[in-house]
């Protein structure tokens, strides 16, 4: 999310906060981590986890994500922003016709979901970047990157990954491991923080490096819109790919209650290489994010969520249309009638 110094805030205060859907927007124990691949429960696979085909830059710290992971565990289930976007991604299955048996929860945080789906009869695995969230989920629990995942193919029919994509270092190469654990026509569903969000905050932060240390640091992690979300699913394989978005307005009294929501969902300072804040940067940070607040006194953030779904590929799914075989002139379609 953002690159802000987890121990910048000091003791900060809980959220105080007012959250307003905007419209959809149109498609497109301890801080020691467990060692990789650890499980909570017995090994769904005896072989070493999968590797993302080729290597990519790390951006991302990953044991200090897996760290922040265990940290927000101790807080709660991972913030209201990813039950935000549990309940969507959940409405969204309720849509599909199909039966699922075998679910995977990928960066299951406190479990919600796959206790949800297990009501329904599911078998669900769970798996989280931190032991501590393992633990929590529901089923079998693994600690794993999603981008390094210890499954074998075709192991689940479905797979559901609220929250986090966003934070993985290699996201094509874990969107075409998802697609190998799915049998043939298993559904992936995503949900994710997407770019353009948090722009208060970003301002913010870029004026207090500005003022304090006299240059930008990189405090901003690479964000996702919805076009390029789409054509990462494409990428990765997946049959009939959609990506789509909403916005949603989040009003706060003042920084320190973002920045709670930040260490909820365990997405505070992730980027590798991203200096320390430091509290006079935190100071200049505040007094930003104050200025830019409403004639109430909250400031208004804005949250781009993106999800996503696809199909692993199977005979006998729909095809789209090939190029050119419209019969029907979509201006001619659009024109209005007299």
């Amino acid at each position: 999310m953002i690159g802000l110094d987890d121990r910048s805030a000091g003791g900060a205060a809980r959220r105080q906060r007012e959250t307003h859907r905007g419209g959809a927007r149109p498609p497109h124990q301890s801080d020691q981590p467990l060692a990789h691949g650890a499980l909570v429960g017995r090994a769904p696979d005896r072989h070493k986890p999968r590797m993302a085909a080729s290597a990519t830059p790390e951006i991302f710290d990953r044991r200090r994500r897996r760290i922040l992971r265990d940290r927000a565990a101790r807080r709660g289930d991972g913030g209201f922003v990813r039950t935000r976007i549990v309940e969507e991604l959940l409405a969204r299955l309720d849509g599909v016709t199909r039966s699922f048996a075998t679910m995977l929860d990928l960066g299951c945080a406190g479990g919600a979901l796959g206790r949800a789906l297990a009501a329904r009869g599911m078998r669900v695995v769970s798996a989280d970047a931190g032991a501590l969230f393992a633990r929590m989920g529901a089923g079998l629990g693994v600690q794993c990157d999603e981008d390094r995942l210890p499954f074998g193919d075709a192991r689940f029919d479905l797979v559901i990954w609220a929250g986090g994509l966003d934070s993985v270092n290699d996201v094509p190469g874990a969107l075409a491991l998802v697609r190998r654990l799915l049998v043939p026509d298993g559904l992936f569903l995503a949900g994710f923080v997407g770019a353009g969000s948090l722009a208060r905050l970003r301002a913010a932060l870029l004026q207090a490096d500005l003022a304090v240390h006299g240059g930008a640091a990189p405090r901003v992690h690479p964000q996702i819109d919805v076009r390029a979300a789409g054509d990462l699913l494409q990428r990765a394989g997946f049959a009939l790919p959609v990506a789509d978005g909403e916005g949603l307005d989040v009003r706060y009294r003042d920084l320190p209650g973002l920045v709670a929501d930040i260490r909820d969902a365990g997405a505070a300072n992730l980027l590798a290489s991203a200096p320390p804040l430091g509290r006079l940067g935190y100071a200049a940070a505040h007094a930003a994010f104050a200025a830019a607040a409403d004639a109430d006194g909250r400031t208004t953030e804005r949250l781009e969520l993106v999800y996503l779904s696809g199909w692993a590929p199977a005979p006998g799914q729909p095809k789209p249309a090939r190029r050119g075989s419209g019969t029907v002139s979509l201006a001619e379609a659009l024109r209005p009638k007299r």
